[in-house]
């Protein structure tokens, strides 16, 4: 569900500013002047709706068309193949997206819609609200690049262009170029495509430069940020366990779960999905030490079959299990409540007895933790600390600590420089993509209409003579583009919304 609080903020700031805009428009005191203020500086005000519109970038667009000619036909020429190819691509994924999500809804399988490539994103449900900015700003950014490459193709072709703006519908920003119509009716329809492709081009494009700058991120910051020697630890959700004074803090670079090393967040990742998905990992314990260490007490079974022996819910002793020394041969085992801390500190990880005998001078046995099925017990390794000790379901830990693979070589840089650079690139990535995707389909008042109508009428005015028909073919084309994407917009909303 929307969050209730950020609904009412977005209504009640409409409400507000469509109330003031209500008031000043029937004023006969105000009316006339405020009226004029707004035309003077562009500005349309209505329901959920702001939009301001200027000339002031005319001339950079004009001087952005005359930068090498030949080179600027090459490359919109580019960006025309590239929109007749997402044209086809975009309904094709469509139509992919569209059965995933049926199936979705018809399996109640998670997994189906964490494939999909294309999903409804609404503020506060699946976007987190502290993304915001990097959401909207990334939005705005591949609204602007998309526009500007619709107003440098349209001054190339020699289409003037009225003017450049941007508006904001509900809590969505977005770009616009208005173009000179009679000048673009005059042209043919190839230099036409030319145009209408030039946007969805641009956002390819801008798409290929954000990758490109987070692949190559860590060789920009190599100066300033190290990488390859863990995952350093950037924020720790409090009262997780990971919070606590033998936690995790801000700054700490985890260098290894258990016996699998990390070198960065993907081997954290990877690390800790290994160990939620292979059996419990034990600890090699001299024999010796064993007998007067530990209190052996009666062992019961859990509610999931699974052996428990410390009955007091004690925060420092965990119940271990063994083969019992003298009955190795009928593998009958043992349980005991020992202090965890003392038991597994600088301890070798083993899986048999046999390991431990292969790595130790004196007789050593494989003590295991016995815990509930899901449930692990990770040693955290984070120097020049002590390790950190997590019981748990793995995924929790992953949750309860975000990191990232920068670590500062100097104390005066900021930790969340290189994570707002990789968070932003990523925003830009997918929503640039989407763009792309989304007006390249064959749909009603979307750039794939236009693109369209001029592929039409360049392919099939030597096909189909009458004009009417060519017409009547797009039609029917952009109602069925238009039916695609409406049914993947309306069923994604329910989606993320009703569930």
């Amino acid at each position: 569900m929307i969050p209730v609080s950020l609904l009412v903020f977005v209504m009640g700031g409409w409400c507000a500013v469509y109330l003031a805009d209500t008031l000043l428009r029937s004023s006969v005191t105000h009316r006339i002047s405020y009226e004029s203020w707004l035309a003077s500086r562009g500005l349309m005000l209505s329901p959920f709706h702001v939009r301001w519109q200027t000339t002031m970038f005319n001339r950079l667009f004009a001087y952005c068309a005359r930068i090498n000619p030949r080179a600027l036909f090459i490359w919109f020429n580019s960006g025309l193949v590239f929109g007749i190819a997402a044209m086809l691509g975009s309904v094709v994924l469509l139509i992919r997206t569209l059965q995933q999500t049926i199936a979705q809804m018809t399996t109640d399988n998670p997994r189906i819609g964490d494939q999909q490539a294309l999903q409804v994103v609404v503020p506060g449900v699946n976007l987190p609200t502290s993304q915001l900015a990097y959401f909207f700003i990334a939005l705005l950014l591949s609204g602007v690049i998309h526009e500007l490459g619709h107003a440098v193709a349209a001054l190339r072709e020699q289409v003037r262009v009225n003017g450049f703006g941007m508006f904001v519908f509900v809590v969505y920003p977005g770009a616009f170029v208005d173009l000179f119509t009679t000048h673009l009716n005059l042209i043919s329809p190839t230099q036409q495509l030319r145009i209408f492709c030039a946007g969805v081009w641009h956002n390819f494009v801008l798409c290929l430069a954000a990758l490109a700058f987070l692949f190559l991120l860590p060789l920009l910051l190599f100066p300033v940020y190290a990488t390859g020697a863990g995952a350093l630890v950037t924020e720790v959700v409090q009262g997780s366990a990971a919070d606590g004074p033998r936690g995790l803090s801000v700054g700490d670079i985890v260098t290894g779960l258990e016996d699998c090393p990390v070198r960065g967040v993907e081997d954290w990742t990877s690390c800790l999905s290994h160990l939620a998905h292979t059996p419990q990992a034990g600890y090699c314990v001299p024999v010796a030490s064993l007998q007067p260490s530990w209190a052996h007490g009666r062992a019961f079974k859990r509610l999931d079959g699974t052996m428990d022996c410390c009955s007091n819910n004690s925060l420092t002793d965990l119940c271990f299990s063994y083969i019992k020394p003298q009955g190795r041969s009928s593998r009958e085992r043992e349980y005991a409540c020992m202090p965890v801390r003392k038991m597994v500190t600088g301890t070798r990880v083993c899986h048999t007895d046999d390991d431990c005998a292969a790595h130790s001078h004196t007789a050593s046995i494989c003590v295991t933790p016995s815990l509930e099925n899901q449930t692990r017990f990770i040693r955290v390794t984070h120097p020049p600390n002590t390790h950190m000790l997590f019981v748990g379901y793995p995924p929790h830990l992953q949750y309860a600590v975000s990191l990232t693979n920068f670590v500062p070589r100097f104390g005066f840089l900021h930790l969340d420089l290189p994570v707002f650079l990789e968070t932003f690139c990523k925003y830009v990535v997918s929503l640039s993509g989407a763009l792309a995707v989304v007006n390249s389909v064959p749909c009603f008042a979307l750039d794939g209409q236009w693109m369209l109508n001029a592929l039409l009428e360049a392919t099939l005015a030597n096909v189909v003579i009458d004009r009417q028909k060519r017409e009547l073919i797009g039609f029917f084309l952009l109602l069925a583009g238009s039916a695609l994407l409406a049914a993947n917009v309306a069923l994604g909303l329910w989606m993320v919304t009703a569930r």
